[in-house]
């Protein structure tokens, strides 16, 4: 699950890791009242206004300005709220904006220069470990920085029987090029960001950049935070977080009807039960000459209401010129399946406006395909994934 910026830093806050201070503000009004209040608290003369959507970049689309006054803060607001901002992580479309961090302005004058780092915790899958992802280039797109100068990037990989220890969090430092009270604010800074990134069961924690004040202060100026969905039953204050209009509208639907639904961007629909089977459907849309739609798991119930739930879900999607049913009867018989599937298309009458091809394999599959064939239903039958692949590369001919 992902979070806004601002709810990011409330829980990088709540573990002691210094943020940039804002507000959240839904209109341009409380924008103004935001400003005043960050003004009263911290002095601040300047504010930052932060477009809150789940993407990166949103300084190239214009949703990351500097305000000078309380004028500029209302103006910059009230342009930004109800734009649609589009950066390189979003849709042609890309995303609303509902509302706005009005932040204080951190890069003040001092004795030194401030400087920007990129620190982000995540899993590093090939090993089982937590690590520590680092790079003095902060700021910047981190791919970018990958791509074209990857010696500037370092890892410190954490044993999870120790977790972070005091010298790696020095290691990083010393890697930064801090000395002096930087030093010793960075080590304090990834400390803390561990603790908060194992403590809140995130998937990751990705903060771009770190500042170092010019008056040596470390701090999140930014947050970008993946709480892991599988802990939310024990993190319901996170739970609470989800903004559902960040998410895609499909999706939303498919997860509260139980079903295990990604959105794609190909052709061809496909319902499955079981993700390998799901993986392998799709590589068998492509050998076939199509584009796999979704992604679509029902699990090990295939009834008559949860298959036309997911044929309703998948024909959302006005790209689908084909389905696909791939089910593996083990849990459930094929012909329980079949049963389903003449059912949910019956019920669905003309809705069902695309071709559907079933493939059925496992207990009862032979009585399955007699069933469907039976039907008198517009429905092709398979048994082999070659015959389901020719099918598919037939319909779409």
């Amino acid at each position: 699950m992902n979070l806004h910026e601002y709810q990011g830093k409330e829980i990088l806050n709540s573990f002691d890791v210094r943020i940039q201070r804002g507000i959240v503000a839904h209109t341009a009004e409380e924008a103004v009242v935001a400003a005043k209040k960050l003004t009263e608290d911290t002095g601040t003369g300047w504010h930052v206004i932060k477009a809150q959507v789940h993407a990166g970049g949103r300084g190239k689309g214009g949703g990351v300005k500097l305000a000078k006054n309380l004028d500029e803060v209302k103006t910059i607001a009230s342009q930004i709220i109800g734009m649609d901002l589009i950066t390189p992580q979003t849709s042609a479309a890309g995303k609303r904006v509902h509302q706005v961090l009005i932040c204080e302005d951190v890069y003040y004058p001092g004795e030194s220069e401030t400087s920007e780092f990129y620190v982000s915790v995540l899993l590093n899958r090939a090993t089982g470990r937590n690590m520590v992802m680092y790079s003095t280039e902060g700021g910047m797109d981190i791919e970018t920085v990958a791509e074209e100068t990857p010696h500037l990037i370092f890892t410190e990989e954490i044993d999870p029987a120790t977790g972070l220890l005091p010298f790696q969090a020095r290691k990083i430092a010393f890697n930064l090029g801090l000395s002096g009270l930087a030093f010793k604010e960075m080590t304090k800074f990834v400390t803390a960001l561990y603790t908060a990134y194992v403590q809140s069961d995130s998937s990751m924690f990705e903060i771009n950049p770190v500042l170092k004040t010019s008056d040596n202060l470390i701090m999140a100026v930014d947050a970008k935070v993946t709480i892991d969905d599988n802990a939310l039953f024990r993190r319901k204050k996170y739970a609470e977080m989800r903004d559902l209009r960040e998410e895609n509208a499909i999706e939303v639907e498919a997860g509260a009807l139980g079903l295990n639904y990604v959105d794609l961007d190909g052709n061809v629909g496909c319902m499955v039960n079981g993700a390998g089977l799901a993986m392998a459907t799709m590589d068998l849309i492509k050998m076939s000459g199509g584009e796999p739609a979704n992604f679509l798991d029902v699990g090990g119930t295939a009834d008559a209401e949860r298959v036309e739930a997911g044929f309703r879900i998948i024909l959302k999607d006005p790209n689908v010129k084909a389905i696909l049913v791939n089910i593996f009867g083990g849990i459930v018989r094929c012909d329980r399946v079949a049963e389903g599937i003449i059912a949910a298309f019956k019920n669905m009458g003309d809705d069902m406006n695309v071709p559907l091809i079933v493939r059925l394999q496992g207990t009862n599959a032979d009585i399955a395909k007699k069933m469907i064939d039976d039907s008198g239903l517009p429905v092709q039958s398979a048994t082999a994934f070659k015959e389901a692949a020719d099918k598919v590369e037939a319909v779409l001919a």
